[in-house]
């Protein structure tokens, strides 16, 4: 895989590999019925909300490609939608790279896509918590996040606490 040496670029790939890092924090260990806890009446299930960043993370790839495309797809199983998510962090990474971004500034991909899926991270970390399975606090700034490191398989917190 080529690296860029486009320094917006360089930094939307830091940015992934930290969604990947947070995200996959969130999504580990999830207790059974995770999946479908609902935090109020009509509020959407960590599934919804999973599946909707893989949306969001194909929607972004679609723009960085320059031809975007919205799709909100059904959700699937609970793993396939894991998947999904890493897949498309991939993808993304994969494009950003290249070194190419055709039709859209990096500004606009970050303050669309990539900051919404951070909300989204963040409201499944909420809602472990909320459902009793609350994920230990970390110092992100020790975090061994990489560029190009975009898989399920992240580096242990560096200093976890509670």
């Amino acid at each position: 895989m080529t690296t860029t040496t486009d320094p917006k670029l360089a930094l939307l790939r830091h940015t992934v590999a930290t969604l990947a890092y947070r995200g996959g924090k969130a999504l580990r260990g999830s207790p059974p019925g995770f999946a479908t806890f609902r935090a109020a009446p009509g509020s959407r299930s960590p599934l919804e909300i999973l599946a909707h960043l893989g949306d969001l993370l194909a929607w972004a790839v679609s723009q960085a490609r320059g031809k975007p495309e919205w799709h909100a797809a059904a959700p699937l199983g609970w793993d396939e939608e894991v998947a999904r998510f890493f897949d498309g962090l991939a993808a993304l990474d994969g494009q950003l790279a290249s070194g190419a971004l055709p039709g859209l500034p990096a500004e606009q991909l970050f303050q669309g896509p990539i900051a919404d899926a951070f909300t989204h991270v963040g409201q499944l970390a909420m809602l472990r918590r909320i459902a009793g399975a609350p994920l230990c606090g970390e110092n992100f700034v020790r975090a061994d996040i990489v560029a190009g490191r975009v898989g399920p398989e992240q580096t242990p917190p560096a200093r976890e606490f509670d």
